[in-house]
Order: C-alpha cells, then sequence, then structure tokens
C-alpha cells in the first residue's frame, strides 16, 4: 500500500497532479471538488486550527515552528485526521492518496504521522499564486497570527511565505519529490516520468494549457505582485525576477 500527498499553497495548480493521479487509478477519496480536493475539509480545516497554536509568531515575518517537530503531536490533531482520512484510511487500494491545499498548513505533523508516505512538493512562481483569492488567504481562519495589511496582494504573498517557511523548516521526509507546475506544463512528459519513477506506477495523461504560466507577466501594472520577502524564494526555486516572458 502506497499513500501519496500533493503540498502546495492553493492556486498553485495542484488540480493538474490531483487529476493525473485520479486519472491514473489513484484513489483519491470518496468526493472531490473539481479542484481535485478531498471533501468535506472541515475536520482538516479544524486540525490546522489545532496544530496552529503551537507555531510562535515572532512579530513581522518571522515564525518559530520548532515545537512542531518534538512535541508529542496533539490528540485532537490526530482524532481530526482520523475523521478527515477515514475513506482514504480504509480503503483497500494499493495506491491511495489526497490533495487538498490545506495539508500544507500542517505538514509537520503529517510527516511524523506517515512517515511513509510520498509526499509530491509542489510550487509554482508566487506572482502567479496570489492573482486569485483562495481560502488560505486570510491566516488568521486558521489560527495562524501575521501582520495584518489591507493590501489583499499583500495578504496573500504572506500566505504563499508562510506555507513556504514551514515546508523549508520540516525535516526532510523519506519519500518527497519536488515539482514545478511551470515544468509540469511545458514540460510534461520528462516530468511525468520523474513523478512515475518516484510513484512507482504509470501516470495518465491530462490536457494542459501553457498559457497558464507566467500569467502574472501579462498583468499591465505586475509591481503589485512584487514583494521584495518573496525574492529570495523565487529565485531559489529557478524564476526570474523580471517581466520577460
Amino acid at each position: 500500500m502506497a499513500l501519496i500527498t500533493v503540498i502546495g499553497r492553493g492556486h498553485s495548480g495542484t488540480r493538474a497532479i490531483s487529476h493525473t493521479l485520479y486519472a491514473s487509478g489513484v484513489f483519491m477519496g470518496s468526493q472531490l471538488n473539481p479542484s481535485g480536493d478531498k471533501i468535506p475539509p472541515h475536520a482538516l480545516y479544524d486540525a490546522c486550527r489545532v496544530m496552529a497554536r503551537y507555531v510562535t509568531w515572532k512579530g513581522g515575518l518571522s515564525w518559530d515552528f520548532d515545537a512542531l517537530f518534538t512535541m508529542p503531536i496533539d490528540a485532537a490533531f490526530e482524532r481530526l485526521i482520523d475523521v478527515y482520512l477515514s475513506d482514504i484510511l480504509k480503503n483497500p487500494a494499493s495506491h491511495k492518496g489526497w490533495k487538498i491545499p490545506e495539508t500544507t498548513l500542517v505538514y509537520p505533523w503529517i510527516v511524523r504521522l506517515f512517515p511513509e508516505i510520498r509526499f509530491i512538493h509542489w510550487i509554482r512562481d508566487p506572482r502567479d499564486c496570489i492573482l486569485g483569492a483562495h481560502k488560505t488567504d486570510d491566516l488568521r481562519k486558521f489560527g495562524v497570527t501575521y501582520p495584518l495589511t489591507q493590501n489583499v496582494y499583500k495578504m496573500r504573498a504572506i500566505s504563499w511565505f508562510y506555507q513556504y517557511q514551514l515546508m523549508q523548516a520540516t525535516p526532510k521526509p523519506k519519500h518527497v519529490i519536488h515539482i514545478r507546475f511551470e515544468d509540469f506544463v511545458l514540460k510534461q512528459e520528462e516530468t511525468l516520468k520523474r513523478l512515475e519513477a518516484f510513484l512507482g506506477i504509470p501516470l495518465g495523461r491530462i490536457v494542459v494549457r501553457p498559457d497558464a504560466v507566467g500569467r502574472w507577466k501579462r498583468v499591465t501594472d505586475t509591481s503589485r505582485y512584487d514583494f521584495e520577502f518573496l525574492h529570495e524564494a523565487i529565485v531559489d526555486n529557478g524564476y526570474s525576477l523580471h517581466t520577460e516572458v
């Protein structure tokens, strides 16, 4: 039995990999929404709020995640995850898993609860991620403290940054692969071969849209998406700071 999950902020294009896994015979849950998210999500949302109690905001864009990696996992969190994943854990399929962006908010404890899980770290240029609204834009809804702002794009950028920092701080799982959405779209065959080798199963091919890449560059005022605190992550993940397509 192989468990698979996708880690990536909302609007990272994670529906593409969810639909790919589903089309490849991976059991992704009894109910899925059009984005390929496993629903209903409410138990997972509550689990996010439980774990957030143990994240310390240090002011600005700095959080202390250290307690998450050593403390006993809160029993309430485990119960909620059992509820959310009940159909997945009971299903006899040889390959099964789930996708919902909020899993990223509880990544450290998912790693600890399921040490053999295969994690697909999914990333997209953050400037494209913050073009549209997502439920995780306001992290306060999930119990996370952050600098308040009236700028909706800055709020989304902070959400992206927080989740990226959380992923970076978490000790590397036993099984993990990093995939860029842009590579999945523009180099689909090459990227799927990497995923097939990682998962040990053949994967179906879905239709992708090249115009989904670099959408932020085609916006009239690109400055609204240019936040200096994102620059290091942008460069580290192979994206250009400039607007040339």
